[in-house]
C-alpha cells in the first residue's frame, strides 16, 4: 500500500522512520509517486512552488516520517580563489538562470555541455563529478513571488 506524504518539516533534528533519496529535479516536484530507501512505495502530494531540502522531513495522516536526501549526480564544478573570477562565473551562470551551488571557491551546476564551454572560454577549468546537488534557493523564496 502506496503511503501518502503531504507535509513538510523543515527542522533538520526531526526524527524519521525512512529516507527518500531525490534528484534535484524530483525535490522540485509538488506530485511525485517514488519509493524510498528501504523499498516503500510513496506518492507525494505537496504544496506547490517549494523544493525539498536535504534534511526536510515528509510526514502524512499515519505520521510516518521520511527524511529527504539528495541524490549525488552528475555535477559540472568549477574552482576558483580569485574574488573578481569567481564573481563573473557566478554573473554568467546566474544571467542563464541557472541552478547554483555556492561553496567557499567552488560552483557546482547540473552538467550543461554549453555551460561548460562557456566557462572554459571566460579561462575557467570545468571538472565533473558524481555529488549531492543542493544550489541556492533563490532571492524570492519564501517572500510570496
Amino acid at each position: 500500500m502506496m503511503l501518502k506524504l503531504t507535509e513538510v518539516t523543515t527542522q533538520q533534528d526531526s526524527v524519521s522512520d525512512d529516507e527518500v533519496t531525490l534528484t534535484y529535479e524530483a525535490r522540485q516536484k509538488s506530485r511525485l509517486l517514488s519509493q524510498t530507501d528501504s523499498g516503500r512505495e510513496i506518492g507525494l502530494f505537496l504544496p506547490r512552488g517549494q523544493v525539498l531540502r536535504h534534511g526536510f522531513v515528509l510526514t502524512g495522516a499515519d505520521n510516518y516520517r521520511v527524511r529527504v536526501k539528495s541524490a549525488s549526480e552528475n555535477l559540472s564544478v568549477v574552482r576558483s580563489q580569485e574574488a573578481w573570477q569567481f564573481a563573473r562565473a557566478c554573473y554568467h551562470l546566474g544571467n542563464r538562470h541557472v541552478p547554483l551551488q555556492i561553496l567557499e571557491g567552488e560552483l557546482r551546476f547540473l552538467t550543461d555541455y554549453v555551460l561548460d564551454q562557456m566557462l572554459e572560454g571566460l579561462g575557467f577549468s570545468v571538472t565533473h563529478e558524481i555529488l549531492p546537488f543542493e544550489p541556492e534557493q533563490g532571492a524570492y523564496h519564501g517572500h510570496g513571488h
